[in-house]
């Protein structure tokens, strides 16, 4: 009986490899190409810092040559000028260091990415300067000193600094007898808001409100008409008869305005009429032209 034909081809093979160790099989080029990939992660890896060993501080700081230069200029209260090590010297840094030397500041010098870790700015120019906590009056104290009529200013929900500290610079343009802010959705008196009052956060008594509905409470009981800035108030700025009374005058942020409970707390809500309705004011030039308006009356009487 003859015997079966032998399969050569199979002999001393072995088992079939798999797919991903067979070189022609998508497997083992896909397999080659996360390893490229692997690798270039740990090449790129290496090459970053290790931000565990510089973690960020954030503080309260004002950051560029022109920034510094001009809140030195404004006399915002600090703890110390911080230039990274190795910078190019022009005639704003060495300003800066003069003033900061006459107002008996520390001057540190530091490594680049420290300062980028202090501000939260990238393109810090290689200089900052560390604010001081802002030091707040209380509300009774501002009651306590206001004159007669008295005017006091509020803000609800006004995020940005800036616009607060514009808002302070109105109000001790137009002899307001003080300005209160809500711990909580709103911004505190930061470097930024001291360096758009222009100064005037030193001349104006600013305090911190844990409820501003508290404080609105309050002034009624102290003897003020609270009166709320809206857009969509029928009563015009211009219309309304109770300037000469003690008020208190609080605005609301440009997009949101003024939060219902505020609102409703309200004894008047005011407007200012625009020719474009279409437009609307942010909170700092809003509460300009209400002051404004408000002087303008308690004169004509």
């Amino acid at each position: 009986m003859a015997k079966p034909p032998r399969r050569r081809g199979l002999r001393g093979k072995g088992p079939t490899p798999r797919a991903e160790n067979r070189p022609a099989h998508k497997k083992y080029q896909s397999k080659d190409e996360s390893q490229r990939k692997r690798v270039e992660r740990k090449r790129i890896d290496r090459k970053r810092p290790d931000r565990r060993r510089d973690p960020k501080e954030h503080v309260d700081t004002v950051a560029g040559r022109n920034a510094v230069l001009e809140a030195l200029r404004a006399g915002i209260p600090a703890k110390e000028l911080v230039v990274a090590n190795g910078v190019d010297i022009d005639e704003r840094l060495e300003e800066s260091i003069r003033l900061a030397q006459k107002m008996g500041l520390g001057i540190r010098e530091v490594e680049r990415r420290q300062i980028e870790n202090m501000t939260g700015i990238a393109n810090h120019q290689g200089i900052a300067l560390v604010a001081k906590p802002f030091q707040y009056s209380s509300q009774k104290e501002i009651f306590a000193r206001a004159k007669s009529p008295a005017l006091f200013v509020a803000v609800d929900g006004v995020t940005d600094p800036r616009n607060v500290g514009a808002i302070a610079r109105s109000a001790a343009a137009f002899s307001a007898d003080g300005l209160l802010i809500p711990e909580r959705r709103n911004a505190p008196l930061t470097a930024a808001a001291w360096k758009s009052s222009a100064g005037a956060a030193a001349r104006l008594p600013i305090a911190q409100v844990t409820n501003l509905v508290r404080s609105m409470q309050d002034a009624k009981e102290f003897g003020c008409f609270v009166v709320g800035l809206d857009g969509d108030a029928d009563t015009s700025v211009d219309a309304m008869e109770i300037a000469d009374q003690n008020l208190y005058v609080v605005v609301g942020s440009e997009g949101r305005g003024l939060s219902r409970l505020v609102r409703e707390n309200c004894d008047l809500l005011i407007s200012i009429p625009m020719s474009n309705t279409v437009e609307s004011l942010n909170a700092s030039v809003a509460m300009s032209i209400a002051l404004f308006a408000i002087d303008r009356k308690r004169n004509a009487i």
